[in-house]
């Protein structure tokens, strides 16, 4: 395999872990505010690094409010995950209602070593949920 086909084989090799905490002391829900925190754990198994640029976040509550959130890179970095390594982090969001879902979505490029960044490539960040700990039985 040349370093063109190990680049285009890279994108589907990202992987994306999430886990979820709701913070009580973060929240107000007398006053509708509901704060979770989330730590997303980035994996690169392919064989090239790649860098995180963008992300996209579409967060919705459970009366259907959308927020949409779109920024450079995360937690003020656009990290480069060498191959077999990962990056995490963790970030918050707050909602009106107890009970929401996350979704989205990073932009990332390849990275080889004294070659130019590879075509960007889009990796999905499937939905997960957001809860207190009593409002799914």
């Amino acid at each position: 395999m040349d370093k063109t086909d190990s680049a285009l084989a890279t994108p589907t090799r990202v992987k994306i872990k999430v886990v979820t905490t709701y913070l009580p002391s973060h929240s107000q829900p007398d006053q509708e505010q509901y704060t979770f925190a989330y730590t997303i754990n980035i994996s690169n198994e392919g064989d090239v690094p790649v860098q995180l640029l963008s992300r996209h976040w579409v967060i919705t509550d459970a009366d259907d409010d959308v927020q949409e959130v779109r920024g450079e890179g995360v937690v003020g970095e656009q990290p480069v995950i060498p191959p077999g390594e990962a990056f995490r982090y963790t970030s918050g969001a707050t909602l009106a209602t107890p009970v929401g879902c996350m979704q989205g979505s990073y932009t990332m490029v390849t990275r080889v070593p004294g070659e130019p960044a590879g075509a960007s490539f889009e990796v999905p960040v499937p939905a997960f949920t957001l809860h207190t700990p009593t409002a799914l039985h």
